[in-house]
């Protein structure tokens, strides 16, 4: 959701103010974004909960080094990233589930192609939680978030070029990994037509 810059920043000040009401506005503007980047760092819905929730804690215990000058959402996103980072490093490990939010389903779909879909979903979310961390946050900053190559370089305090070289790897081998899969998974439908 896109808020005008004006509109954002008074209510920054006024939160830093200490106002509830102000911080929990930018809370509603914010937080299906950084539920969405959390959720696609970790692909576990309860994980991805407590560490959206501990984001937005962490941005009320710090609103106070928040500058106006750089975006807020980019910051939360930093705090988001590194609070979904600990909840993984807690939870010591990485589980595709609760795909049913990628709201990938074509409901004009017949039975056998909704499953075919539902699996290459949970292929790609797979793929997706199979990259290091540190090109799986581009990526889905990039490509699910639609931030810029800028914000997400504010966001990680990483150059550009960075942020760039991240995103192509990351591309490559989701292509890789999924052009394999794929290729197994028609190759055994093939094999049970006949």
């Amino acid at each position: 959701m896109t808020v005008p810059a004006i509109n954002e920043i008074e209510l920054v000040t006024r939160a830093q103010r200490g106002e509830r009401d102000a911080f929990s506005e930018l809370v509603r503007i914010h937080a299906q974004g950084v539920m969405n980047v959390v959720y696609r760092m970790c692909g576990d819905a309860r994980v991805a909960e407590d560490a959206a929730q501990e984001t937005f804690i962490q941005a009320w215990l710090h609103l106070a080094s928040y500058h106006p000058q750089t975006s807020l959402r980019s910051w939360l996103y930093r705090i988001a990233v590194n609070a979904a980072t600990d909840m993984l490093r807690k939870e010591k490990r990485i589980l595709p589930s609760a795909l049913e939010d990628l709201h990938l389903q074509d409901p004009q779909l017949g039975p056998e192609a909704l499953l075919f879909q539902e699996e290459r979903t949970a292929m790609v979310q797979k793929a997706i939680l199979s990259l290091p961390e540190a090109s799986r946050v581009v990526l889905v900053m990039r490509e699910y978030e639609e931030m810029s190559y800028q914000e997400i370089a504010d966001a990680l305090s990483i150059p550009v070029g960075t942020v760039m070289s991240r995103l192509n790897y990351a591309r490559k081998t989701l292509r890789d990994k999924l052009e394999q899969k794929i290729f197994v998974q028609v190759e055994a439908k093939n094999v049970q037509a006949r």
